[in-house]
């Protein structure tokens, strides 16, 4: 974005400063649960490496998609302090208590 050089730019890391996140779960089907991030904006931050890191870190399957990361299982403490670590501003980021699941059809 900035031009430089990628060891030289601090877009990314400005970029998670001002980033709004919401992580919540919801029970999908047959019960299981997921734990959902919103909000990371994948224009300034790489949302599909954001995702492989995640799911290494919590030995769990999941995937990135629709601007979404999409965990198994209940980890919304965890996601939030390893997002803190990771380098995001934990005034920024929302846990939300439990929701349904997404009505699709």
């Amino acid at each position: 974005m900035c031009g430089l050089p990628k060891e030289l730019c601090m877009c990314e890391s400005i970029a998670k400063e001002t980033q709004k996140i919401v992580v919540s779960m919801v029970k999908k089907k047959f019960g299981k649960p997921y734990t959902i991030v919103e909000g990371v904006d994948d224009k300034e931050i790489n949302i599909r490496n954001l995702a492989k890191q995640l799911k290494g870190k919590f030995a769990c399957g999941g995937t990135a998609k629709d601007g979404k990361i999409e965990l198994q299982g209940n980890h919304q403490q965890k996601v939030k302090e390893e997002l803190i670590k990771i380098g995001f501003a934990p005034e920024t980021i929302e846990v939300k208590s439990f929701t349904r699941k997404p009505k699709t059809r």
